[in-house]
């Protein structure tokens, strides 16, 4: 599986635009990375939070005038069960391996009638196993758990966690493909 990381240092960009658009109120960007989301959301007058546990991410966020906290997913955020909504853009509905479980923690940090915004993988299924990342010059780092849900998945996994999927858009062929879930209820 590849992810372009690229993207992830950059400004937001049309590809982001979804994702944006569906923010109107308080979010927080669950794996942040460098925060190019949090930052754009900020701009538009959207309060909003990364959180993210690699320090460099953290830091990177910071020096684009947006806020994050360095902090596992799991552990207490501020504002739990007030969140408008919240992002796991990147792929990052695969951190931990567990994607249902994933997707009940934040589900409870979300307001009543909140909402995720979940970029999906690329291919199909339920993908879950060891993953490490590499740079150009071989691995980089160790291994650790991820998961990816294709679009075909998503809505299984979703209602496994006490959510309801509302919308999938694919952007032309070979590029993003997001969707928003819903809490149920």
């Amino acid at each position: 599986m590849r992810l372009d990381s690229r993207r992830w240092r950059k400004r937001a960009g049309r590809s982001d635009r979804w994702l944006l658009d569906g923010c109107l109120g308080p979010t927080v960007d669950l794996g942040c990375g460098p925060g190019r989301l949090v930052a754009a959301l900020i701009e538009r007058g959207v309060p909003a939070l990364g959180v993210d546990s690699s320090p460099v991410a953290v830091r990177l966020c910071a020096a684009r005038g947006a806020v994050a906290l360095r902090r596992d997913l799991f552990s207490r955020i501020p504002g739990e069960g007030r969140w408008h909504h919240a992002l796991l853009a990147d792929g990052n509905i695969g951190i931990g391996g567990d994607p249902v479980g994933l997707l009940h923690r934040v589900r409870r940090l979300l307001h009543p009638r909140g909402s995720v915004l979940v970029e999906l993988g690329a291919e199909p299924g339920l993908w879950r196993g060891p993953a490490r990342l590499v740079g150009r010059h071989g691995p980089v780092g160790g291994w650790f758990p991820w998961a990816s849900v294709g679009p075909d998945a998503v809505a299984g996994v979703a209602s496994a966690a006490g959510l309801r999927l509302a919308e999938v858009r694919r952007a032309r062929p070979g590029r993003r493909t997001v969707a928003e879930l819903r809490v149920v209820g």
